[in-house]
């Protein structure tokens, strides 16, 4: 037996595309959902996301509002524009959150839909760039700069696979690891059979005007054309909750996820960008959607039983 009834049936913690998609599929099986959000996507900066039929070139705030009004209709679900502090298993099988304000909310499931937020070099005037011209996925990306000249900013394995990765959308590409590169020589012979050149000169600063990259000037005092960036840098979770939870992490940073976005701990689930190495908007609704189906499955058969 329960100790108490929970508040709601399930707490969601991140309003993105996984956290919304989740809300909705739930909404639409009269379960009672609260989605805290504090309003900073990892998309924030891009101008449009790519690769959502139906929403190819929408702008990522324009897509989360058409999203939050498809749940209006749905009187079960909420979103409290709030910031979660601290999330435990509490007793009875069920999950508390903690938001700021000091308020403590319980559920019998719990979602962490929050994402990752990406390690952005420390470059001069790498934010006036960042979203317009400056990416981090080729997929989301790559179509809008194709066959432009491209600079791809990382080093060691990161740097070579991406470099190679972009041969899909460029052959003007020129791999800048500010820094030593970190490559092996047959890495180095795959880079150079694809005449992919390396600049391993510290860069000082990014040029170009309205958001458009035109060079990278170098500390040796010398400049590079380029109209665009992408590079490989790292991500990190953007919510230290599910450590604090005690979720298993795998060697990407990212949650050890199974089937239908589970985790070892019953009753917590994780989905979009803070479990998957395919990161992109759809799938992160995909997984939503998913981790949805599991937990509405997991109460039928709690209270059928």
């Amino acid at each position: 037996m329960r100790d108490a009834t929970p508040d709601v049936d399930v707490i969601i913690v991140g309003a993105g595309p996984a956290g919304l998609s989740a809300a909705l599929i739930l909404g639409r099986c009269r379960r009672s959902v609260v989605v805290f959000d504090i309003g900073q996507p990892r998309n924030a900066a891009s101008q449009a996301m790519h690769g959502y039929l139906t929403r190819d070139g929408v702008p990522p705030a324009e897509f989360l509002r058409l999203a939050r009004d498809d749940l209006r209709q749905y009187e079960t679900v909420s979103l409290r524009d709030e910031e979660v502090v601290a999330a435990e298993c509490a007793p009875g099988g069920c999950f508390a959150v903690t938001v700021a304000s000091g308020e403590r909310v319980t559920a019998r499931k719990l979602l962490i839909a929050t994402g990752v937020a990406d390690n952005l070099p420390e470059i001069e005037g790498f934010g006036a760039f960042y979203g317009r011209s400056i990416f981090h996925c080729p997929y989301c990306d790559g179509w809008e700069v194709r066959d432009r000249p491209i600079a791809v900013y990382g080093n060691g394995e990161r740097g070579l696979g991406l470099s190679l990765e972009l041969t899909c959308w460029s052959r003007d590409l020129v791999l800048v690891t500010d820094g030593p590169c970190e490559i092996d020589a047959d890495g180095r012979a795959r880079l150079e059979r694809h005449r992919i050149a390396i600049r391993e000169e510290r860069i000082v600063r990014l040029e170009g005007t309205n958001g458009q990259l035109t060079h990278l000037a170098f500390a040796d005092g010398t400049r590079l054309p380029r109209q665009a960036m992408f590079f490989t840098t790292g991500q990190s979770q953007r919510s230290d909750l599910l450590m604090r939870l005690g979720c298993k992490f795998n060697d990407k940073g990212t949650v050890s996820t199974g089937k239908y976005e589970t985790t070892h701990i019953p009753g917590l689930f994780v989905a979009g960008d803070a479990s998957r190495a395919v990161q992109w908007v759809i799938v992160a609704a995909s997984e939503g959607a998913e981790a949805a189906f599991a937990i509405n499955t997991a109460f039928l058969k709690e209270d059928l039983e």
